[in-house]
């Protein structure tokens, strides 16, 4: 009998990652190219594992895996489904119509469609006005017409109420059987524009998400694992294959998160800022008690307001492939060669004067042949580290919000570019295996629940309001397959409404918890 293991993958732009874990401990830890078919590269990924470290895949308890396909699919706006838009809200909600802030190669992508019927809920739950369930018949079969594959449904306050949407999504999949269908109450929070963003966006990838779930699923069960496979959420936690072919939308800012996850675990730290040098961009966030803070702004995403739940994430354009110029004042940045590095940078043998270079004449890093950055001139590399150390401590210090000195911890591939120590955060923690934290970070995720909503507090009956709240946050945990005793609230806030009746307050509670593993044998 071997040991009990998982198996973490980080599908990003340039490099898919994978590690093989026992607990929290590294057993095997490979780097692979990106492929242009996803699966060959999370195959060979799987291979190398193997080969550094045997494993029966019998022993395997849950294979977890980050990618970033969703959301590139989306900035190149391509393999989006025709999608239309069905906002209940009449009488009101008709002078901005659904996707009026969008950019038009976007729109024109997802062919998309707009219909505004009678319908939707004030803030307490009362009706603004009746489903006119005849108007919602008449869009579908013009949907139907127009070869729509995918629909979006939104009614005005559905996070208090979603009456009008489920009922509206029962008379489209009647008229429209096999057309997907996403409810805005299941993806967005409060605001109407953002909520109805997020579901039109998540709507278009449906079929894309169905096509890669089953691609990502082939390829582990190709190499005899027929563990459970889950994909990483934008919070930090889990979501199963089900789930996310359902909800492409709520894996977009997974890399991030699961680096900034990794990072913690590896470097003991549960509240520090994390700074993850990739090939193009560094990415910092900050983490509270081991989970990346929440933006509590509206996010854009290629263009596109939404307000579904993302990590508060500041990316640079500082990364091992960033130009290096000199004509002037020495800059690193934003413009890189990205995967082309190991042809274009001077170690490699090209012609272009990057980061990396810099890196390896600085007698940072021992990658390609030294000799060919012998010539630069010491001053030019030294000037180079310190404008890239202070734009990272720059975009740091952005992202505290207290006095206290937050602890920084560096991975990613790049992180070989940061100095020991930044101005004003102190020493720069470099964790073992830090090139594959994003790995990492996917393989210790755990499964979460959470409730956000609008509550009429009555007095006196705070506690019990707040009490309820944080146990549907955990019941919703343990539905997704959380291990029932591992689970517990990790973010909790209230903001009372003063300009709602009848002592509004939104609450929002996120509960987590250890994944229930079993493996092939039932151990």
């Amino acid at each position: 009998m071997g040991e009990l293991v998982r198996i973490g993958i980080d599908v990003g732009g340039t490099n898919t990652d994978a590690v093989l874990l026992d607990g929290r401990q590294v057993l095997a830890a490979v780097k692979t190219g990106t492929t242009a078919d996803v699966t060959s590269g999370i195959v060979s990924a799987l291979r190398g594992l193997q080969e550094q470290r045997a494993f029966d895949s019998a022993d395997v308890q849950a294979v977890m895996i980050g990618t970033t396909h969703f959301i590139n699919a989306l900035v190149e706006a391509r393999r989006l489904a025709p999608t239309a838009a069905l906002r209940l809200s009449l009488p009101a909600g008709a002078s901005l119509p659904p996707m009026v802030d969008w950019p038009q190669r976007l729109i024109d992508a997802v062919s998309g469609r707009s219909y505004l019927v009678h319908g939707g809920h004030e803030f307490d739950g009362r009706h603004i006005a009746e489903l006119d369930e005849a108007e919602v018949r008449k869009a579908a079969d013009d949907m139907g017409q127009a070869g729509v594959r995918s629909v979006a449904i939104t009614s005005v306050f559905s996070p208090v109420n979603a009456e009008f949407e489920a009922r509206a999504a029962e008379i489209i999949a009647e008229r429209l059987p096999g057309v997907a269908i996403s409810l805005s109450h299941e993806i967005g929070r409060v605001g109407l524009l953002e909520r109805e963003n997020a579901t039109i966006i998540n709507a278009a990838l449906r079929e894309l998400a169905a096509h890669i779930v089953d691609g990502l699923a082939a390829s582990i069960t190709g190499e005899g694992i027929t563990a459970p496979l889950y994909l990483s959420q934008n919070d930090g936690t889990l979501m199963d294959v089900d789930f996310a072919r359902r909800y492409p939308v709520a894996t977009f800012a997974s890399g991030p998160t699961n680096s900034m996850r990794g990072a913690a675990v590896l470097s003991g730290l549960d509240t520090c800022a994390v700074v993850d040098v990739g090939g193009t961009t560094s990415d910092v966030g900050v983490l509270r008690h081991g989970f990346p803070r929440e933006a509590t702004t509206d996010v854009t995403v290629a263009g596109i307001r939404t307000n579904f739940r993302m990590p508060d994430v500041l990316s640079i354009g500082i990364g091992g492939g960033s130009l290096v110029r000199h004509d002037g004042p020495v800059t690193v940045g934003p413009d890189s060669v990205g995967y082309e590095l190991t042809s274009r940078a001077l170690v490699f043998g090209g012609d272009t004067l990057t980061a990396t270079d810099i890196a390896v004449a600085a007698g940072r890093a021992e990658i390609g042949d030294v000799a060919r950055v012998a010539h630069l001139d010491r001053e030019l590399a030294e000037a180079a580290l310190r404008r890239i150390a202070s734009d990272v401590a720059d975009a740091v210090e952005r992202m505290r919000t207290s006095a206290e000195p937050l602890p920084v911890v560096a991975v990613g591939g790049g992180s070989m570019l940061l100095p020991d120590e930044l101005a004003g955060s102190g020493e720069v923690h470099r964790p073992e295996h830090y090139a594959v934290a994003n790995a990492i970070g996917a393989a210790i995720a755990q499964i979460g629940g959470e409730v956000d909503r609008v509550y009429a507090v009555e007095p006196g009956r705070r506690d019990a309001v707040v009490d309820a709240a944080k146990q549907e946050a955990v019941d919703r945990a343990v539905a997704a397959g959380a291990s029932p005793s591992s689970v517990r609230i990790v973010d909790f806030d209230e903001v009372p409404i003063p300009y709602l009746p009848g002592n509004a307050t939104r609450i929002r509670a996120k509960a987590v918890g250890e994944l229930q593993l079993t493996d092939a044998k039932g151990r």
